[in-house]
This record gives structure tokens, sequence and C-alpha cells, in this order.
């Protein structure tokens, strides 16, 4: 691949070309030809790369120049894929412009992840995947605390660093590779050795996302630790329980279980928030304060509640999540006091359809259900359902009440979310004020030429 760099003004322009001979300089050509020869010109520049590299299309090509990192598997025109054990490609437009090197993963819708906007070679890719790492924690150092010791420390493309996903549960990090272009020992050992710098954790694991490993045609990763410090003791094994804090309570983690890397961080400061605001509606004081945290997982929003409403009621349909919420309620037993919690099993459309159409009354209602719309095809039933959910808890709001309502679906718009829920107001005849429009917390950073970075929406709302 004959490959040459020109320069206009500070910037440099790449191209693939079949011929030798160097390309014109664009700025003097426009002033020593006419459009039919520099038309001529840009013909010859035929893009057929001999070594690894992939051609886009116009589309996908002006969305890396706008921001975005990702070329569709659909947008890629022609590719040579690199060769065993590489994961990187150049990539180029129709032009054979350089636009930057690439993740590249076979099987992938998303076939491209753009990591630099330069010409990049394995060893430079490691060395700056180190670099953002760090400042990618760096970033997150000032939000931990003693009350707070867990949090996502790397939000793939959000922290420029496609597909790793590690977060933070007290002394655990827990890593998540999503993507074929990231499973190399290379990346694995940077990681360690970054983390190990930066956080000093008791041990490294990795976990993967089912869903993600089969999209991406990923293999399992091995059940040892990345990394463990030396076990106390000739029968001591490495931890993969620990205990950690959001907002001072405490919860418990087990990295053989649970969603995502085994718990829900991004809604840390959404659980405070619901908390003050039921202190401050004074709903918490209303009737003894009853809260119900629907899709409660395991706990987060409950335990929040019952800082400061005297009776608290989790549903979930997964018994195994009510399982460790349980045990989350005895860690923080002393701090809530006499607040009463109790956990109920089943499914969440059918228990709301019977208790409100039963008169129940709650004074502080959640709703956190899991992602409807995983793909644009269901975005219609996902409102369908967000709006039953609403509907239902509206109807069972006391007046003057709180009602917190979450989406996680990046399919569904702020719009749409916010119509299916005006939707579900005035079929129940509730007239709802908002309060607050939140998203995720900070250490899910939005990146704003990325939207799908932005996919947590949270309406905080007062029902009269």
């Amino acid at each position: 691949m004959n490959c040459r760099a020109h320069e206009r003004g500070a910037k440099a322009r790449f191209l693939w070309s079949r011929h030798s001979k160097p390309a014109p300089d664009v700025g003097m050509e426009k002033t020593r030809k006419s459009r039919k020869q520099e038309a001529a010109t840009e013909a010859e520049r035929a893009v057929v790369p001999a070594a690894a590299g992939a051609v886009i299309s116009r589309r996908a090509a002006g969305r890396l120049r706008s921001g975005y990192l990702w070329v569709y598997a659909s947008d890629v025109e022609s590719i040579v894929p690199p060769q065993p054990g590489k994961t990187l490609v150049p990539v180029a437009d129709s032009r054979g412009l350089l636009l930057g090197t690439a993740l590249y993963s076979p099987t992938s819708q998303i076939a491209l992840r753009l990591v630099s906007r330069d010409a990049l070679d394995e060893p430079a890719w490691l060395e700056l995947l180190a670099v953002r790492l760090q400042r990618a924690i760096a970033r997150r150092k000032p939000l931990l605390s003693a009350e707070t010791d867990a949090c996502r420390l790397c939000f793939s493309e959000a922290d420029e660093l496609p597909g790793l996903m590690i977060d933070k549960y007290g002394p655990l990090a827990i890593v998540q590779r999503l993507t074929q272009g990231l499973l190399g020992n290379a990346v694995a050992d940077a990681c360690v050795r970054v983390l190990r710098e930066e956080i000093a954790p008791a041990a490294i694991l990795e976990r993967p996302d089912p869903r993600i490993r089969e999209l991406e045609s990923l293999p399992a990763p091995a059940a040892a630790p990345l990394w463990a410090a030396k076990p106390k003791g000739r029968s001591a094994t490495p931890a993969t329980n620990a205990e950690f804090h959001l907002n001072g309570l405490v919860f418990h983690y087990d990295a053989n279980a649970g969603q995502k890397t085994g718990a829900f961080l991004d809604q840390r400061l959404n659980y405070a928030a619901a908390r003050d605001w039921a202190r401050r509606l004074g709903v918490a004081k209303a009737n003894g304060g009853r809260a119900l945290d629907v899709c409660c997982y395991q706990g987060g929003f409950a335990l929040h509640l019952a800082e400061v409403c005297r009776r608290v009621t989790g549903m979930d349909a997964s018994r195994a999540s009510l399982e460790v919420a349980e045990r989350n309620l005895a860690a923080n037993r002393e701090r809530l006091g006499t607040s009463e919690v109790d956990w109920v099993d089943g499914d969440a459309f059918t228990i709301l359809r019977d208790w409100s159409d039963a008169g129940e009354r709650f004074d502080a209602i959640v709703l956190d259900p899991p992602a409807f719309a995983k793909t644009r095809r269901a975005v219609e039933g996902a409102l369908r359902g967000y709006k039953e959910l609403n509907l239902r808890t509206l109807k069972m709001a006391s007046p003057g009440g709180l009602l917190v309502t979450c989406s996680c679906s990046h399919h569904v718009s702020w719009a749409d979310f916010e119509g299916a829920v005006a939707s579900a107001a005035a079929d129940a005849r509730r007239r709802v004020r908002l309060l607050e429009r939140r998203g995720a917390a900070p250490d899910h950073p939005v990146i704003l030429n990325l939207p799908e970075t932005e996919y947590l929406k949270c309406l905080v709302l007062e029902v009269e």
C-alpha cells in the first residue's frame, strides 16, 4: 500500500493510490488546472489497498468526520482484513483519504470502531489505550469517597476506548471487552497495569455480557482473574465477592451473579434524588410514608427511599435479585432504623394492574424497568410498555405524591418517553408537574457527537 501525506496548512491528508507518483498539492492545482483536469486527477485515486484496510461509503465517512466512531458493516464498500493476531485497519473514504484507524470485527454489525484519526500501528494503539484509560480513571477519582467507593471507570466510546467497560465495586475491578478487537492478551495486560497503578484493586476480574458475546461472536473469557493480589493462606482464593458503598449505603457484590457487570452504577445520583425529593415534598410523612420501587433489582431505589419512608415495597421478577436485596437490607438495617421493607416477586405488569384496580395507594413510586427497546424496530412496543406501567402507577399515586420514572432504552428519545408518560397521565386523569429531568451519573458521560452514550432518562414528577 503506497501511502503519502500532504500538508495543507497544519493538517495532514492521507491517501491510498495505485500509482507511485505523489498526488499534486490541491491548493496549487486549483490555480493551475481547469475543473476538468482536476476531476481527472481525482479519478486516478482508485483505492485498492495492498495491505489491510477498509474503504467506507460517503455516508459513513461523513459520520466519522462529524465525530462518530462507528462504521456499520453495510457501509463498508471494500476491506482487506488484518493478518491473524492483528486487530487494526486503516479506514479511508472512496477518494482514498485516510479517516483514521479502527478496530475490526468481522462478525459484528458494527464492523469498524475508530480509535484514532491518524494512522496507528499496534504498539502505538496499546500505548494510546493505556493513556486514555489513565485519563478516564483520573476523571472519576474525585467521585470516589468513603460514602461512594464504586463507579464506572471506563465507559467505552465515551472515553475513546470503544468496546471497553470497567467498573469498580469497592476493592474489585470488573472488566468487559465487548468487541473482538480488544481480545488480545496485550490489551488485557495494559488494562491490568493501569488499574493496578491507579486504584490498587484486590482483584481484576473479567465478566462477559452474554447478549454482546452472541452478537459479536466472542469466546467466553477464562474463569481465572486477569490479576489478583496474592491471597493469604494456602487455601485462600482470589475474592469474587465484596461490599461496596453508594451514597453511604452498603451493597453486596458477586462477580458471578447479577446483570451488566453486577450492579447498576448509572442510577447512583438518581437514587439520592428520589430520596431527597420524597423528603422535600413531605410525602415521607404522609400516612407513614409508603413507597414502591418497581423493577427494584437489588434494592437501589428501595433502600434509599427507606431512609425517609416508613414502609417500602420492592418488586422484581428475579427472585435471585430479591435475595441480594434482602442481604443489602440487612447490611443497612442500623442506618434505616425502624423502616419496614418487603419484597414482592412477580411480573410488574400483572401486579400493578391488580393493585391499581384494587385501589392501592403509595406516596412515592419509582419505575426503573429494563430496556424495552434494544433495536429501533422495538420502539413502538416499548412505548406501549412504558405507557402501561406509568398509567398503573399514576392511578396508585397519592395526591401530591412523587413519581420517578425511568427509561434506559437508547432508541427511545426523550420526546417519545415524555409523550408516553404524558399520555398515561391523561388516561389516568392525573396532572403531573415536572420537577427534574435527569440522566446517568457523571461516571457515565454523554458525548454530544455520540448519541448512543445518552441512554438513561429519568423524570422526577409530582402527581396532583
